[in-house]
């Protein structure tokens, strides 16, 4: 696939994505993704999005959770 920001070539890795759903946030880790080799941009496929939407619609494992700091600035 060809990066419609830069023009170079992705290939397919396993990334965390972060993910909002109903005003909560998700990390979810080992997400198929395409990715740009020149810039970093990444592509998801919409069947893998709605697979992660059904998921978190559902009862699902929750690994650990995180802390995070929210600035305005």
């Amino acid at each position: 696939m060809i990066c419609e920001f830069c023009g170079g070539n992705t290939e397919k890795h396993m990334v965390t994505k972060t993910h909002w759903l109903h005003s909560k946030l998700y990390f979810l880790e080992d997400v198929e993704s395409e990715v740009c080799r020149e810039c970093g941009e990444r592509y998801f496929q919409a069947k893998v999005l709605d697979k992660i939407d059904t998921l978190l619609q559902s009862e699902h494992k929750v690994e650990r959770h995180l802390q995070v700091e929210v600035i305005r600035v």
